[in-house]
């Protein structure tokens, strides 16, 4: 049974579990208005409630939750390790499309979960009937509910690739007695750099180490053979360049490159992957509008002679765009969204352009761009310059590929230091597997 919490928590988060609480009656119509956008999946909302259809399997059980694809991603090999040590996997997200990524790319051993509205009632239940034997927090996903009954049951809990980024320090500074009490609950916070040790240690957090991030020993996304091979028979030929996990405000730009460089490179095929698959058909009409041809891999379409743009906006398939191009614009980053994870692009052979937006991933940019590995524009007029000189010069991609290489060799590691710093927890379980099969 839980323990109770201390009546010495912070007034915002006394506050918040009463608010939580009291919004409970509210959870069908925000449940039912999710599913009507796409963000729930009927056959699995009661996992929202605390609720499972799945048994808990005996023995020791490893939780790890993560908000989303990124973070679901970022644990892969790190799971990879924890089984070999013969140990259950519980793994929590809170979208569908990290679900849908879980199913596909996990072993089916891998428990998942959608992790329950963090209201104290529906915690309790996905607690009472998971029962952890240790919970690993990935970057900063950190729900106040889920964290105080974690603590107030003793599971030992560790932040595992953790990461304050330049905009979220200065909202937490404000309500430092907040955000410590919350950080002061984890037993040991792994960092992915110095200045997100420094952060979390000012924020509250105790025994900070740096581990390094763990999506830099993510291995390279895989592809079905038989589309590539089609892909690449289609496509043959042809100058491509593919714009990754592009965001709103950002197609526009990469459509208007598109125009330019065609201009110099009449066969040129732009490929788009929208970090949310369901803006394919509103991205396929900005393509139409400007005059281009586009086709949508979702309607199960290939791109013909006459494709100018294809919009790729399905799941799950980077790895056979990567593959199909050497050259990758890393979209959220010509916005202000912090840009997203440029290795797996790397490991795959990519030189690889950026705007000037990086903080979610500010150590890993500021050391590819110096060692020429990626190359950074500022402007749709440097956009179109910098893509322009790597379709046009084998050379200098071929260079800013083996730049980009040994940068991310050099900081990789992140998974042993991990799995060092978990080795005293990891101990206890497997001393409670020995007990337990005696």
């Amino acid at each position: 049974m839980p323990k109770s919490l201390p009546s010495s928590l912070p007034m915002t988060l006394r506050m918040y579990r009463r608010l939580a609480s009291g919004l409970v009656p509210l959870a069908p119509a925000l449940i039912k208005r999710r599913l009507k956008q796409g963000k729930e999946d009927p056959a699995r909302v009661g996992e929202r409630r605390g609720l499972s259809r799945d048994v808990r399997p005996h023995g020791p059980l490893v939780w790890i939750h993560g908000a989303s694809v990124g973070e679901v991603l970022a644990a892969a090999a790190l799971i990879e390790r924890l089984r070999d040590l013969n140990l259950r996997i519980l793994l929590t997200s809170g979208t569908v499309t990290s679900a849908a990524v879980v199913a596909k790319r996990f072993p089916p051993d891998v428990i998942h979960q959608y992790v329950p509205y963090d209201s104290p009632r529906y915690v309790a239940r996905f607690l009472d009937h998971w029962k952890p034997s240790l919970a690993l927090f990935i970057e900063s996903d950190l729900w106040p509910n889920l964290i105080l009954a974690g603590a107030a049951r003793r599971l030992p809990m560790v932040l595992i690739n953790g990461r304050m980024s330049h905009r979220s320090f200065p909202r937490w500074r404000r309500m430092h007695g907040t955000i410590s009490a919350l950080l002061s609950r984890f037993d040991i916070c792994l960092a992915q750099s110095k200045i997100d040790a420094e952060r979390f240690a000012t924020l509250g957090g105790r025994d900070v180490v740096i581990t390094g991030n763990l999506k830099l020993d993510v291995p390279a996304p895989p592809a079905d053979p038989a589309k590539l091979e089609r892909l690449m028979a289609m496509t043959r030929g042809r100058p491509i360049i593919v714009a990754a996990s592009t965001h709103p405000g950002e197609d526009e730009m990469l459509v208007a490159a598109h125009r330019s460089l065609v201009g110099f490179f009449p066969q040129l095929l732009t490929v788009i992957v929208p970090r949310h698959p369901d803006r394919g058909s509103s991205i396929a009409g900005l393509i139409t509008a400007s005059g281009l041809t586009p086709a949508l891999r979702s309607r199960e379409e290939l791109p013909t002679a006459t494709t100018d743009i294809y919009v790729a906006d399905t799941m799950g398939e980077l790895g056979l765009f990567y593959r199909l191009s050497p050259i990758v614009f890393m979209g959220g980053s010509l916005i202000p969204h912090g840009g997203q994870n440029p290795i797996e692009a790397i490991k795959l052979g990519a030189a690889i352009v950026h705007g000037p937006h990086v903080f979610n991933f500010t150590d890993v940019y500021a050391a590819l761009d110096g060692s020429g590995g990626t190359r950074q524009a500022e402007s749709q007029e440097a956009l179109v310059k910098q893509l322009g000189q790597l379709l046009a010069d084998p050379a200098v991609r071929d260079r800013m590929q083996r730049a980009g290489t040994g940068v991310v060799e050099e900081l990789g590691g992140a998974l042993d230091r991990t799995m060092a710093a978990l080795e005293p927890y990891l101990l206890q379980l497997r001393i409670e597997m020995g007990a337990a099969n005696a």
